[in-house]
């Protein structure tokens, strides 16, 4: 059983960064596409960034230019770096496959205001 641990999570002012985290155990995720999500209150889960096995990337139009997402092979996880946050990136931000197939792991807060 896979199991998806997030965190790097905290609350930036607008124009701020952060470096999320993902680690994986239970199994290896490198034969996988990986996705970032996010679930802001009161919306649907979204799809904001893919990285797959041959290490390609695709964003979200929302977050394009600004969050860049990147794995590391060896140690089982992936990254998403979010530069220039908005107010709008405020959400629990979630890895798992693409498509999802893993059980969700608890998520990590980001919150960005002033």
């Amino acid at each position: 059983q896979v199991q998806l641990v997030e965190s790097g999570g905290g609350a930036v002012h607008p124009g701020g960064s952060l470096r999320l985290s993902c680690a994986a155990s239970g199994s290896s995720i490198s034969p996988h596409g990986m996705g970032w999500y996010r679930q802001a209150p009161g919306k649907q889960r979204e799809l904001v960034a893919v990285i797959r096995w041959g290490g390609s990337t695709n964003y979200g139009d929302s977050v394009k230019g600004r969050f860049t997402i990147s794995r590391d092979y060896v140690k089982n996880m992936i990254y998403l770096q979010m530069n220039n946050l908005k107010p709008e990136d405020t959400a629990v931000y979630y890895c798992n496959t693409n498509p999802s197939s893993f059980p969700w792991g608890q998520g990590t807060q980001v919150t960005v205001s002033s």
